[in-house]
């Protein structure tokens, strides 16, 4: 399984970036993203030390780790500039925390994301059609959640991109050991959204193409 969208003791995660990939291996994961919440306070630390990180383990854990971000609660003014510098100092993964109903993401979040043209579109909560469309264009992937509270608007997600043929990815948004999810969790979470194995598959393939392997 690729897990693109997970947090280490970088920000609010519960552990290092050792641990994360220690039981995302053990969960059966191939590969994965740490995408630590960043503002303009933190996201040269974040970056370049998530990428010291992923050079120096390289895939010695049995598993693919790649460095990323998650912008988060910033203005949407901000988010272009912020995913060109993530980008700059080394991402390979750019996520942008998306407009879940259970905060106060500022309005505009989604729309300012998929403009930017960043890798992923995090819990988008009740994304429009009209977003869902432009993400389609744009190449930017939505998000299908397994993360409490940020997981009750996944049916909506999962309507929308139908409908409109946008791209999706299935994510953990792992803080804690009880968060990754091996292959028949994270299938039951899919159906839940009124997908399909077959869906549950392609979002593996988005990921894939994400990260180029």
């Amino acid at each position: 399984m690729i897990d693109l969208h997970m947090h280490s003791t970088f920000s609010d995660g519960d552990l290092i970036p050792a641990e994360v990939v220690s039981r995302a291996s053990v969960a059966g994961y191939k590969a994965l993203a740490i995408t630590d919440h960043a503002d303009p306070s933190n996201i040269e630390f974040i970056v370049k030390n998530v990428c010291r990180f992923c050079e120096e383990m390289g895939s010695l854990g049995g598993i693919n780790v790649y460095p990323g971000v998650e912008i988060t609660h910033v203005p949407p003014a901000l988010i272009k500039p912020l995913a060109t510098r993530a980008r700059e100092l080394g991402a390979k993964v750019v996520v942008v925390h998306g407009e879940t109903i259970v905060e106060p993401v500022p309005k505009g979040t989604n729309l300012a994301a998929i403009n930017a043209q960043v890798d992923i579109l995090a819990h988008p909560g009740l994304l429009t059609e009209a977003e869902a469309r432009l993400a389609r264009k744009n190449n930017v992937f939505l998000e299908i959640s397994a993360r409490r509270g940020h997981s009750l608007t996944n049916g909506h997600v999962a309507r929308m991109a139908i409908k409109t043929g946008a791209r999706m990815v299935y994510n953990t948004d792992a803080h804690s050991p009880g968060d990754f999810t091996h292959w028949d969790k994270a299938l039951r979470i899919i159906k839940g959204a009124s997908l399909s194995e077959r869906d549950a598959i392609k979002m593996q393939e988005n990921a894939k193409e994400i990260i180029g392997e």
